[in-house]
């Protein structure tokens, strides 16, 4: 039922919530743990005028050896009038394309408009959805794929081929970078993948992995060449690869490039980093999107 349509207007609509809505408020996240300690899940809360509840995200790393997804996700949506649980979203198929949405949406104001060539570093599941979802919305053409495990990445460049992108396995970390329109990291790295100096004038980078302490994708000493974008700055900086930040950059909120507060890009030699540690109000609007979906779905065929 999820599409990238879907969550692309969805996102876009709570990214924007997030900075026009003044009773929008997005909660800290709860980062915990379970028995095993690298079995890990991280709830998100928040809510605006015509939406509140919370997101429960996993990562079960061994789930994998059991031919099992390693992320799962479910949302509850609550009703603001009786503070009952509304709807229940089973979401480890919608957190990808939620995810990679946020990424779609700013690039539409952030990588230059003829961008043809992404470079991904990553092959896992949400790697996927994040070339697809850029596809969308920009000509992309090429795929470059940078990954530790060669079989990986061409069964992944095979998938994207499936899919009617032209995919190849980098030969290089630093020559995929030299030649990408847009970089995107999907990786859970803790130290950066790649060095400042690969990156050229009018690249855009999306960083979509580091959502906890620790976790770094990209070098610190390309944010002074760069303007750097997020979904959240408080949880950037806290959480996500804005953590990093030492100086007294200005980071900017995407929803206000979407709603023309902020400039997006100013030029075609200028490098833009958007970082996307992900926010609640992203879940719960896909959510409520979906259920709405469903409630139409529901009358018409009542109506047969």
């Amino acid at each position: 039922m999820i599409t990238h349509e879907i969550a692309f207007d969805a996102v876009r609509d709570a990214l924007i919530a997030a900075a026009l809505d003044d009773s929008s408020t997005i909660f800290p996240a709860v980062i915990a743990h379970a028995a095993r300690k690298h079995d890990v899940f991280t709830i998100k809360s928040g809510t605006t005028s015509t939406v509140s509840g919370l997101k429960v995200g996993s990562y079960w790393p061994n789930n994998v050896t059991k031919g099992q997804r390693n992320h799962n996700s479910t949302i509850l949506l609550i009703d603001q009038a009786s503070g009952k649980i509304s709807s229940v979203v089973e979401a480890g198929e919608v957190n990808a394309y939620r995810t990679a949405a946020a990424d779609a949406a700013a690039a539409t104001v952030l990588a230059r408009p003829e961008s043809t060539t992404l470079t991904i570093f990553g092959t896992g599941h949400q790697a996927l959805f994040e070339c697809l979802a850029l596809s969308r919305v920009l000509p992309i053409k090429d795929v470059l794929i940078v990954a530790r495990n060669r079989v990986k990445a061409e069964q992944f460049a095979n998938k994207l081929k499936e899919c009617g992108l032209d995919a190849f396995v980098a030969t290089s970390a630093q020559k995929a970078c030299m030649q990408a329109d847009i970089v995107v990291t999907a990786t859970p790295a803790r130290a950066p993948l790649f060095e400042a100096t690969w990156i050229r004038p009018g690249t855009h980078i999306a960083c979509m992995g580091a959502d906890s302490k620790g976790k770094q994708e990209i070098p610190t000493l390309l944010y002074p060449l760069a303007r750097l974008f997020c979904d959240l700055p408080a949880q950037s900086r806290s959480i996500g690869e804005f953590q990093h930040v030492a100086s007294p950059v200005e980071i900017i909120a995407i929803g206000d490039v979407l709603t023309g507060a902020q400039s997006g890009r100013k030029s075609n030699d200028e490098i833009t980093i958007f970082d996307s540690s992900g926010i609640a109000l992203q879940d719960l609007f896909v959510a409520e999107h979906l259920s709405r979906l469903l409630d139409d779905r529901a009358v018409e065929t009542d109506k047969l």
